[in-house]
């Protein structure tokens, strides 16, 4: 196993330690981990960039309050999460 997949594998453990439960998350770090590979063999300091870019820069959680066809109300969380303004703002 070479340095860079070694150091790959760390990375990916701390991000499913992170976020277990976010399947389709993990699964499009996967591919990128997967994609991206040769160019992290080629310089470990692209893997690190990439190590940031995965943590969330800002997260946004607030209440969505309803009512049920039974006429109970409910409140369920939404989230907003924004991954990186680095190419401008945020939109939508």
């Amino acid at each position: 196993m070479s340095v860079a997949a070694e150091k790959i594998s760390v990375v990916r453990a701390k991000i499913l330690r992170r976020d277990p439960e976010q399947k389709e998350f993990l699964q499009a770090v996967d591919e990128v981990f997967e994609s991206l590979t040769p160019v992290f063999e080629k310089d470990i300091r692209y893997l690190e960039a990439f190590e940031r870019l995965v943590e969330p820069e800002r997260q946004i959680i607030f209440r969505v309050p309803w009512v049920d066809d039974k006429g109970v109300q409910q409140v369920n969380r939404g989230f907003r999460v924004q991954m990186s303004s680095a190419l401008g703002p945020y939109k939508g």
